[in-house]
């Protein structure tokens, strides 16, 4: 077992007796929380790095029956959410995404002149050398 999986085993038992360091006490079970409880980024815990760990939390969600209130508590609240809303959401989304891909761009052109300048700079020492 590795020292990031233990670390978060041993958030995870911390979190089952209610016994937690890092996030108060009677913070629910969840990935995240185990993730924060392990003093980690709430992602950090993914199922493709820990699927045992990760399957033994939902197991364990689902032994208690908090599993299925927390996801429709999400979907309530997508519901909620007016088409306005998502509406500028997306708008927003677009605006980042558009802002990166600018600097992007930004970033190849300049790459790109930097590799000509080297090429040029090169090819007029080589010429420089046969003279």
């Amino acid at each position: 077992m590795s020292k990031a999986e233990n670390l978060f085993r041993g958030a995870f038992d911390r979190l089952k007796s209610n016994n937690p360091i890092n996030v108060p006490k009677g913070t629910a079970v969840s990935q995240n929380n185990v993730a924060k409880e392990a003093g980690k980024h709430p992602t950090a815990l993914k199922k493709d790095r820990f699927p045992l760990l990760v399957l033994e939390i939902q197991d364990y969600l689902k032994q208690l029956g908090d599993g299925s209130e927390v996801i429709a508590k999400k979907k309530e609240l997508r519901k909620k959410r007016t088409l306005e809303e998502r509406y500028a959401a997306c708008k927003k989304e677009r605006d980042q995404l558009a802002s990166i891909c600018e600097a992007q761009l930004n970033f190849i052109e300049q790459l790109q002149d930097e590799i000509a300048d080297r090429k040029n700079g090169v090819s007029a020492v080589l010429s420089l050398r046969k003279v």
